[in-house]
């Protein structure tokens, strides 16, 4: 093996630079900007990382990384503790143990798959805070935050590439 395909495969280029770019995006839409009187959108920057990393190889490290994740969103967001953890947690799973039927898939499926997850997610967050506040959240915010998170399908897409063209087992 390289160096190049080795250094391309520390968990801190795979792992940690997402998790921390996933964290600056979560921070930056969650600023009270309002452009033209609209506020941004609050899309769940954890997922497209998520879904690659369940994807991309099974790690002890990738779901303690989701958790964190998860639950810097819940102090972000005012949620409590625990519930973007489960919410983000729920679809690495599922991805994680269908990886067999992602291998090979086009584009457009894994988009398809990756909006799946999505779904997934934003629909376990609706059934617990609907569970939670005995109250149903507006489902048109919830439309709107899971398209805003499923046009971040390109991100876990470059990520799943970044990681294909590191790992010499995939040449």
């Amino acid at each position: 093996m390289s160096s190049a395909a080795a250094r391309g495969l520390a968990p801190w280029r795979w792992l940690g630079l997402p998790m921390l770019a996933v964290m600056a995006g979560a921070f930056l839409f969650a600023l009270p900007i309002r452009v033209f009187g609209v506020s941004l959108p609050e899309p769940v920057f954890a997922l497209p990382v998520a879904f690659a990393w369940a994807y991309i190889r099974p790690s002890m490290l990738a779901p303690i990384c989701v958790m964190i994740i998860g639950l810097y969103q819940d102090l972000l967001w005012g949620s409590p503790l625990g519930f973007w953890a489960v919410c983000l947690l729920l679809p690495y799973g599922v991805v994680l143990g269908s990886r067999s039927i992602l291998a090979g898939q086009s584009r457009l499926m894994m988009w398809v798959w990756y909006g799946a997850a999505t779904l997934l997610a934003l629909g376990a967050g609706y059934l617990f805070t609907m569970l939670n506040s005995q109250n149903a959240p507006d489902a048109v915010a919830v439309f709107w935050q899971f398209l805003a998170t499923v046009v971040l399908y390109p991100f876990a897409d470059r990520l799943i590439e970044r990681f294909e063209d590191a790992d010499v087992r995939f040449r």
